[in-house]
């Protein structure tokens, strides 16, 4: 039998909803197994992802994150996925790892936003001007039909040229003001300093945290932190592992006591907003369990495809 790569083509077939319902199943199961490797060559970083998942298999995803590449007309994270039986341990499948970092990753935050954002959300501001924040437009109006989003970016021409041709995108040069008029506030972004202040963050405000992934990158400051109430999608690959709360934890700024749930938590009806005038975060840790329930939606959706 061939090996199945499934490649972007499939997309057309996928849904962002079901996706969200993929994951909802999922952690009922018995928590994931996981473990990261990070290697790192100056500002370049090797990152491998391995997941199983007791009733649903197992994957390995490697990512490389090159931030030069842009400059030579590649982007700036590249890798692979490989998904495995859970009956047998038999490589089932080859997912293009574009295609599944698109959709865990926003589906990720997309999740988080769907218990904790207010349900009549509609401006969201976009910080950062890359290919996460483009799949954000396209997953957040699955949940918010009607949303109108601002998008900031260092270079105000980056934000022109994102919003060109996008219907109800707004380019914005000054972030403080991006940022206090949002009812959802999106980072992706990848920056070592704070970008987002605590004093600029409004009652009722949501934020969904992709971009830092190192211990040394973070994209809200500890002011914001300590505003709002905090959530993770994984305590496992967040808490330890990725500056934006393992710095904070590490100086005493925030205790694990201030991580009010994670995904698992969703069942016991944990993970919600613990008030209507809340400030809420949470922090996308994109761990390797949420590869494998995306690259498990995708295979179905392929194999019901044939």
């Amino acid at each position: 039998m061939t090996l199945p790569i499934i490649t972007p083509e499939i997309e057309a077939h996928l849904d962002w909803r079901a996706l969200l319902a993929a994951f909802e199943a999922a952690h009922r199961l018995p928590p994931a197994e996981l473990d990261d490797t990070f290697l790192y060559r100056g500002a370049d970083t090797l990152l491998s992802r391995a997941a199983w998942i007791d009733g649903m298999g197992a994957l390995v995803k490697t990512a490389t994150i090159f931030p030069d590449n842009p400059a030579k007309g590649l982007a700036s994270v590249n890798g692979g996925a490989a998904l495995y039986s859970d009956d047998d341990g038999c490589l089932q499948a080859l997912v293009d790892f574009h295609l599944l970092t698109k959709w865990k990753t926003a589906g990720d935050s997309l999740f988080a936003a769907r218990l904790l954002a207010r349900p009549e959300s509609r401006r969201i501001t976009l910080v950062g001007a890359g290919t996460v924040a483009h799949s954000m437009v396209d997953a957040y109006r699955a949940i918010f039909p009607e949303a109108e989003f601002t998008i900031w970016a260092r270079r105000i021409e980056s934000a022109q040229a994102f919003a060109r041709g996008l219907a109800g995108v707004t380019p914005e040069a000054d972030l403080q003001r991006a940022i206090e008029a949002a009812d959802i506030i999106c980072t992706a972004t990848m920056s070592r300093e704070p970008l987002v202040r605590g004093e600029w963050l409004q009652p009722g405000q949501h934020l969904d945290l992709i971009g830092a992934f190192r211990a040394d990158m973070r994209e809200v400051d500890d002011s914001a932190l300590q505003r709002a109430a905090l959530f993770v999608d994984s305590r496992k690959t967040v808490l330890d592992h990725i500056g934006e709360l393992k710095d904070p934890l590490a100086r005493g700024v925030i205790t694990r006591e201030n991580i009010l749930a994670d995904f698992y938590d969703i069942a016991q009806g944990r993970f919600t907003r613990p008030a209507q005038d809340a400030i809420t975060i949470c922090k996308n840790g994109g761990g390797a369990h949420l590869d494998l329930m995306t690259a498990r939606y995708i295979f179905e959706v392929w194999q019901a495809q044939r």
